[in-house]
Order: C-alpha cells, then sequence, then structure tokens
C-alpha cells in the first residue's frame, strides 16, 4: 500500500503573503477609520480616507513584498552561480562536500560517498543547491507570486472595513467597524491556521489579540488628540 503524507510547507509562500497581506489590510485600514471616527470626522471624510489608505496600501504591501522577496531571490541566484563555477572548475572537491555533508548527517563513510556520487550523476546543481546551500522548490523566493498575493489580499482584507463604514450609521461607526474587524480576523486567523495545519482557536485568538490592540490603540490617539491620524 502507497503511503503519502500530505504536507504543508509548499504552501508556506503564498500563505505567508496571503495573511500579511489580508491581516495587514483589515487592521491598518480599521485602524485609520476608528482613529478617524473617534476624532468626530465625517462619514465622507472615512470613506475617503478608507479608500485612499486602501489604495496606498496595497500598492505598499506589493512593492514591499517584491522588493523585499527579490533581495532573496538574489542571494540564491548568486549562491547558485557560486556553485555552478565550483562544479566546473573543481568537480570532485564538490563532490567530497557533499560526501561530507551526508556523513555529518549519520551516514557511513562508504554509504555517504556512494550517494554523492549517484546524486552528482543525476543532478549535481540541484543536489548541492538543497543540502550545500539549503535552497529547496517549495521555499524558493517567487517575487511575483508574493507581490500579487500580498498586494491583492491587502485590498480585499481592507475593503471588509470600508464597506461596514459605508452601511453602519454614523454614530456607530467607532465600534461597528472594529467589531467586524475583530470577527474577520478570527476567521482568516481561523483558515489560516487551519490551511497550515495549526489550532485554528489559536490562529483566531493570535489575530484577534494583535488586531484588538492596535485598534484600541489608534482610538486612543483619535480621542486623546481630535484630529485624523
Amino acid at each position: 500500500m502507497s503511503h503519502i503524507e500530505p504536507h504543508r510547507i509548499h504552501r508556506s509562500g503564498w500563505l505567508r503573503a496571503a495573511v500579511l497581506g489580508a491581516n495587514d489590510g483589515i487592521v491598518s485600514t480599521a485602524c485609520l477609520i476608528t482613529g478617524i471616527a473617534v476624532a468626530g470626522a465625517s462619514s465622507e471624510t472615512l470613506l475617503l480616507a478608507g479608500t485612499a489608505g486602501l489604495a496606498a496600501g496595497a500598492m505598499s504591501m506589493a512593492a514591499g513584498e517584491y522588493v523585499s522577496v527579490r533581495s532573496q531571490h538574489d542571494i540564491e541566484v548568486a549562491d547558485l552561480k557560486i556553485e555552478i563555477d565550483s562544479l566546473e572548475n573543481n568537480r570532485e572537491g564538490e563532490l567530497k562536500e557533499l560526501a561530507e555533508i551526508y556523513r555529518k548527517r549519520g551516514l557511513n563513510p562508504e554509504l555517504a560517498d556512494q550517494v554523492a556520487h549517484e546524486l552528482m550523476e543525476h543532478d549535481a546543481l540541484g543536489a548541492h543547491a538543497r543540502d550545500d546551500i539549503g535552497i529547496i522548490e517549495e521555499l524558493s523566493a517567487r517575487p511575483y507570486q508574493a507581490a500579487l498575493t500580498s498586494g491583492g489580499m491587502f485590498a480585499i482584507g481592507a475593503a471588509i472595513p470600508l464597506i461596514t463604514t459605508t452601511i453602519a450609521p454614523v454614530g456607530s461607526i467607532f465600534w461597528v467597524v472594529p467589531a467586524c474587524a475583530i470577527i474577520t480576523l478570527a476567521a482568516l486567523g481561523a483558515f489560516a491556521a487551519k490551511i497550515g495545519g495549526a489550532s485554528p482557536l489559536r490562529g483566531a485568538l493570535r489575530m484577534c489579540t494583535w488586531g484588538t490592540l492596535a485598534m484600541a490603540l489608534t482610538a486612543l490617539v483619535g480621542k486623546i488628540f481630535g484630529i485624523a491620524v
């Protein structure tokens, strides 16, 4: 009987970007609207600020993700180039290096040499990328995927408090928006934890705790200073 384990590590790249984007969109936009609402701003001002925050935040999130993940990608490419050059100019030394890695992982010297030799024959660069540098396909940098996922999910997350602002009575926006944001954060945290194989309850509590703290502090600033923050 075949045995296939349902690992989730291949989801880590896009899941991290998606959760980061959605969480930031919900929290930052809800904080912005809440802080201004507490300061006594009109509904038109709240909608304008929320819309501007959505657009600016989505673009900033996408740009930031692209730049940071692209930096990781550049490092990976540079390290792979080093390995390519070394494999062309010192293949015997690279073979010994790979065998030494396997010996340190517990293989006896003869088996380590055999494994290193066979892997070098099959895919020398792949073996060194994985076992020497630590670059694996599932965790390799994908700048465009990270940028599009984070920016798109930020916009989706930010749209939730913005929509709430359009349908909630003006006098209750300062508490309706945070309440809806916290409920959404709980759902997001539980869903992300479920996809990642963790406890949905812990994921929901983690999201809610930090989101609530951020919105409470922003509301306090708006109350104290009585200005748009």
